[in-house]
């Protein structure tokens, strides 16, 4: 099966929907007609993301807001703290009911982009039809804490600045600078002969961080004693063994097992549908699953009620052209484009729009009902996603990364996606995966920047060979020389060159690039 597209060019002078910028933006586009999910895995892997049937690519040094590729590693990853907390908001909420007060709409609830949800406004146009057909899919977690009990006492006991929000001066300092500042009077105020009063969570830290020293010493004891050689028994089970870990942080699975629990006041299920091509179970919920977009639309991204249509939903989040792949060594879902519906009591409350590939979860786009913002059900649906990636990963290896579609670090509400570690961010000159943390000072120094640190490395997969350019030209496949031939005033060389230097010579040599 061959992926079939038609390349638009560059669409520049629109509207950036994280800057506000009314003609800054600029991105290469293309019409997908069919694509295979491989096709589209090494297309994301060098810096497109699609909406809809539309795969575009920003312009980084062009356009106003950069926007770098991201991914995490899901078998490396650690939970943080902002998402436990969310992780236990849905477990208090759904076993005992309680609301979260103060609950609003986080930044950036959809972990997506504004890519033609609305923003778009390029021409979603083709210049022939084909008949095809398409499909979708679905994500999973991990995570450590006790070197945060240790540092924050050293931070306590040496933090010397005493500026605005320097809550941990050491004790003793407080002590000795308030005891200058007021000698007590005879008879009157603390004795300066007895040690200074301390504050209560203090000597609970203090005493919290003894015992888990202890236990940590007592556990490092034993250890050295299991390892020792018996002679007496070779068969006995080493000592470790019995001794129990503690102090073990709970695992992604674990905190969204717990909030699953049969006998909870609110039931949440998460089914994960087929959307392209749609199967029963889509085309069942298709009315219930729109209105909720559609209230989505209007309260988070404030769209008049004439915008946020059928027909658009429909374009943008529900045909794909990735299509449907049921190999037997894939995942028990198989390959495409899904939508992952969350039911609370029996009734949808969210939806997240993803992509099954051979090599990750992508995250396409996220709506849920304003009603239930509280929850932080655009980081809560991340966190399901990444689990769910896990999952899949158990059965399908080579399946272990989560994308999370682009980070822009000049754009505040875009920039939490770093927030899910291990991450790492595509160099946008050598399409090599860097760790976030390298990238950061680069990107506040500029906007854009080659995040790659070896200034010699190169595109591996650079464009090379015109001539092997594959291309369909009245209805047959073959070489873009031979489409010379035949086409004797044929003045698109320049296109197909731009075309195939941006997909890459593997991509440009198996897809077909549509002439006519």
């Amino acid at each position: 099966m061959y992926s079939t597209v038609e390349y638009k060019g560059l669409k520049s002078g629109y509207r950036c929907g994280y800057c506000g910028s009314d003609d800054g933006k600029v991105s290469i586009g293309m019409w997908a007609h069919t694509m295979s999910v491989q096709d589209y895995q090494d297309l994301i892997d060098r810096g497109w993301r699609r909406s809809g049937m539309y795969v575009y690519k920003p312009t980084m040094n062009r356009t106003c807001c950069p926007q770098y590729a991201i991914r995490c590693n899901i078998l490396d990853f650690k939970l943080s703290k902002s998402s436990k907390k969310v992780l236990k908001k849905m477990t208090r909420f759904l076993s005992k009911g309680e609301v979260a007060k103060g609950g609003g709409v986080e930044p950036m609830d959809s972990h997506s982009e504004d890519i033609g949800i609305g923003h778009q406004s390029v021409a979603y146009t083709s210049e022939f039809n084909i008949d095809i057909e398409k499909p979708l899919k679905i994500v999973s977690l991990k995570e450590s804490e006790l070197t945060k009990m240790q540092e924050k006492p050293q931070a306590s006991a040496t933090c010397e600045t005493g500026e605005p929000g320097d809550k941990h001066s050491s004790v003793e300092e407080n002590v000795s600078t308030a005891s200058i500042k007021s000698v007590p009077k005879p008879g009157k105020g603390a004795d300066p002969n007895k040690p200074p009063c301390r504050k209560a969570k203090d000597i609970r830290r203090e005493i919290k961080l003894k015992k888990l020293l202890q236990k940590q010493q007592q556990q490092e004891e034993r250890t050295d004693v299991s390892q020792e050689p018996s002679c007496a028994n070779p068969c006995t089970v080493p000592l470790e063994h019995h001794v129990p870990q503690t102090n073990q942080p709970k695992s992604l699975e674990e905190f969204i097992s717990e909030s699953l629990a049969p006998n909870a006041v609110h039931q949440l299920e998460v089914r994960l549908v087929r959307s392209s091509p749609p199967n029963s179970q889509f085309k069942a919920t298709f009315q219930e699953s729109y209105q909720i977009y559609k209230r989505y639309q209007m309260a988070i991204h404030k769209d008049p009620p004439d915008k946020a249509t059928e027909h658009q939903y429909t374009r943008f989040l529900c045909q794909s052209p990735l299509q449907a792949e049921n190999p037997p060594d894939g995942p028990p879902s198989g390959y495409g484009s899904f939508h992952q519906q969350y039911w609370l009591d029996g009734k949808i409350i969210a939806v997240g729009v993803i992509d099954i590939l051979p090599f990750c979860v992508s995250s396409v786009y996220l709506y849920y009902d304003p009603d239930y913002a509280f929850l932080s059900l655009g980081v809560y649906s991340a966190l399901r996603e990444i689990a769910f990636t896990t999952q899949l990963q158990k059965t399908v290896p080579n399946l272990c990364h989560y994308y999370m579609g682009f980070y822009i670090h000049s754009c505040p509400k875009m920039k939490y996606k770093g927030q899910y570690q291990p991450s790492v961010l595509l160099c946008p000159e050598t399409y090599v995966w860097v760790p976030i943390e390298k990238c950061r000072p680069k990107l506040d120094q500029s906007k854009y920047s080659r995040l790659n640190e070896d200034s010699n490395a190169e595109d591996e997969n650079k464009f090379r060979d015109l001539g092997k350019v594959l291309v369909l030209y009245r209805n047959t496949v073959m070489h873009y020389s031979t489409y010379q031939r035949q086409k004797k005033r044929a003045n698109d060389e320049a296109a197909v060159q731009q075309y195939a230097s941006l997909v890459g010579q593997k991509c440009a040599e198996r897809m077909l690039l549509y002439r006519n």
